[in-house]
């Protein structure tokens, strides 16, 4: 009987650890999920650190926009942070770009995931200081 007892008491915690290790991973995925989006869409939305400004960015070409929204009327608006395509036409790849945010609440860094090549970009209220230069 008490071999009994022991064996259930050491099936369910086995069964209790696997059901956590199992929750862990799920957890672990969904935040890689959320953090870099979905890599088949053609555009994404990067969060700044102002809650009323996104940059949208063609993940194809490199391609980005300012969003700002606002409980205001009249205060929405977006504009291009970069209308050039960073890559030709044949070299288009949906997710080929993807922003990283920088410690300052301006700036942020834009990847080529494929060729490695990184740009700064920086946002701005003002039409003048927004920017994109290449980081060599």
């Amino acid at each position: 009987m008490k071999k009994i007892i022991v064996f259930l008491i050491l099936t369910i915690s086995a069964s209790n650890v696997h059901a956590q290790v199992q929750e862990k991973k799920n957890i672990s995925n969904k935040s890689t999920e959320k953090k870099h989006g979905n890599l088949t869409a053609n555009y994404q939305l990067f969060p700044t650190q102002n809650k009323w400004t996104f940059i949208k960015l063609n993940t194809r070409n490199g391609q980005m926009w300012q969003v700002q929204y606002s409980l205001e009327e009249g205060n929405t608006f977006e504009t291009s942070l970069n209308s050039i395509s960073l890559v030709t036409e044949e070299n288009e790849i949906v997710g080929r770009f993807t922003l990283y945010p920088t410690q300052n609440i301006w700036n942020f860094i834009l990847l080529d995931q494929i060729d490695g090549y990184t740009w700064e970009v920086q946002w701005s209220t003002e039409d003048k200081n927004r920017l994109l230069i290449p980081i060599h």
